[in-house]
C-alpha cells in the first residue's frame, strides 16, 4: 500500500512542482510588466514635462511677438498720421517748375536797378 501511496504521492508532487514553476514564472512576467508599466510612466511624466515647458517659452514667445505686433501698429499709425505733413511728389514738382520761372537768382536789386537806369539816363544825355 505504501507503493500505491508513493506512485499516487508522485504524480501529485509532479504537479504541484510544475505548479509552483508555473506560478514563478507567472510572477516574474507580472514583475517584469510591473517595471515595464513603472518605466513607461516615468517617461511619460518626464516626457509631459518637458512638453509643459516648452508650452511655456511658447506663451512667452507668443506674447513677446504681440508686443512687437503692437508696437509696429503704433508705428505705423504715428507714420500714417505723420504723412499728411509732408509734400507729395507732384506738390514738389509744381514747386520746381515755379522756382524755374521765378529764377531767384537773376532777379535785381533795388540799387543795381538804379545804377542801370542812371547809366541809361547818362547815355542818352551824353548823345544828345
Amino acid at each position: 500500500m505504501e507503493e500505491q501511496s508513493t506512485v499516487a504521492q508522485d504524480p501529485i508532487t509532479e504537479l504541484l512542482t510544475e505548479f509552483g514553476t508555473r506560478l514563478n514564472e507567472i510572477e516574474e512576467k507580472q514583475r517584469l510588466v510591473k517595471d515595464r508599466a513603472l518605466l513607461i510612466g516615468e517617461n511619460l511624466v518626464s516626457i509631459k514635462e518637458g512638453f509643459e515647458e516648452d508650452i511655456i517659452e511658447m506663451k512667452k514667445q507668443l506674447k513677446e511677438s504681440d508686443q512687437e505686433i503692437k508696437a509696429i501698429k503704433q508705428l505705423n499709425k504715428r507714420i500714417v498720421n505723420e504723412l499728411s505733413n509732408f509734400a507729395r511728389k507732384t506738390e514738389v514738382d509744381i514747386l520746381k517748375r515755379q522756382m524755374s520761372i521765378f529764377n531767384p537768382l537773376e532777379i535785381v536789386k533795388k540799387s543795381e536797378v538804379e545804377r542801370i537806369i542812371s547809366e541809361e539816363i547818362r547815355k542818352k544825355l551824353s548823345n544828345n
